[in-house]
């Protein structure tokens, strides 16, 4: 069964500001502060706050889910990522933002202290519902069960109403297939927090799902199926040539995944280092860190794909400028893959099943986010 908890997919414009932080695709831009502090979101579906001390060397985090927490040594490598020391294993590798966001692979989340999970972070700020009314936004969740992924369209009305529109990968091994889901959630369940900080939806299955975010646009969305990308649609469907170039990233792969009963996942969870490369016309390439290709192929725009979205009402409603994919297919095996770009960011995201799909077919997934 699907799990994904759509109420707070407006609240997250990842990474709109990061251009103006980064200064080389090789290395962290200079920090404004030696001490830096992030609240973050784990695709498992934990919320923890992580505090970078750049003078010291040292990161400082608390799981606040499942009560893990520790202050642990950290170098910078070549690349511009952080090897971190963690004497519990917990926290493998980051990078970061100074300032803006930080990724980073965790290898012991969610509540049995042993899951492998990508967190991602942000800075914190004051964040109200009342900053998105009358605004449209595209998003990507990342989770560690059922597919992996999805995405789609969120809009607010000037009332706070959220409209939220989906598009799962996973669907295509459902019976009968089922892609597409939708649905509204009324102004009557935000919660603004006294603390101005955040506030949080509450659905009305008893979940709650917190938002917060940084003064420079910054979202992010913590719920209990895993962190939440909302990203600022584009204003033209077309890619653009400014996104080129070579992203270092950090990804989180399942392989040979299966469902199973109540919500259950079986398969090989990873988490490695990756380089994207895109070049000017849109050919984009994935590599993991031995250099072995994740995926390989052309961008071209969700608006004109048309399984995607083609006007109907069988797709997506809105064409989400800004959000790119494609898709390789043999006889046998099928791959897609989502892109977005966001400042100096990519976002992305991978489905492959073999085929003939069937309910009970095996399938791997992949995501993560990178920085030129």
């Amino acid at each position: 069964m699907k799990t994904a908890k759509l109420a707070i997919l407006v609240f997250f414009a990842l990474f709109a500001g990061c251009s103006s932080n980064t200064t080389s695709s090789n290395s962290s831009p200079a920090p404004s502060s030696s001490i830096r502090t992030y609240n973050g979101t784990a695709s498992v579906g934990d919320f923890l706050t992580i505090t970078i001390n750049s003078s010291a060397g040292t990161i400082g985090y608390k799981n606040y889910t499942n009560g893990d927490s520790g202050t642990v040594p950290y170098t910078v490598n070549s690349d511009g990522t952080y090897t971190v020391a963690d004497p519990n294993g917990n926290l493998l590798a980051a990078y970061e933002v100074p300032g803006s966001a930080l990724m980073v692979e965790s290898a012991k989340s969610g509540p049995d202290h042993g899951t492998p999970a990508l967190i991602t972070a942000v800075e914190s700020a004051p964040a109200s519902i009342t900053n998105f009314g009358g605004r449209n936004f595209n998003y990507i969740q990342f989770r560690t069960a059922a597919g992996g992924i999805e995405l789609g369209t969120v809009s607010v009305d000037a009332q706070g109403d959220i409209q939220h529109n989906a598009y799962w990968p996973f669907g295509l091994l459902t019976q009968p297939q089922s892609y597409f889901s939708g649905g509204t959630f009324p102004a009557s369940s935000v919660l603004e927090d006294s603390s101005g900080d955040f506030f949080t939806i509450h659905e009305n299955d008893g979940q709650e799902d917190v938002v917060f975010g940084t003064q420079g646009g910054l979202w992010a969305v913590d719920t209990e199926n895993g962190a939440i990308l909302g990203l600022p649609k584009a204003a033209s469907k077309n890619f653009s040539a400014s996104s080129a170039g070579s992203y270092k990233a950090i990804y989180y792969e399942k392989q040979n995944a299966q469902m199973g009963q109540n919500n259950s996942e079986s398969g090989t969870p990873l988490e490695d280092k990756a380089t994207v490369t895109v070049t000017a016309g849109g050919a984009i390439t994935i590599t993991d860190s031995h250099n072995n290709a994740l995926a390989d192929g052309t961008l071209g725009a969700i608006a004109d794909t048309s399984y995607m979205y083609d006007g109907t009402t069988n797709t997506l409603p809105d064409p989400c400028y800004g959000m790119f994919t494609f898709r390789t297919a043999t006889a046998n095996l099928q791959q897609d893959v989502f892109v977005s770009f966001q400042g100096n960011a990519v976002i992305f995201s991978s489905f492959q099943t073999a085929l003939p799909a069937q309910n009970n077919n095996v399938y791997t997934y992949f995501y993560g986010v990178g920085a030129k």
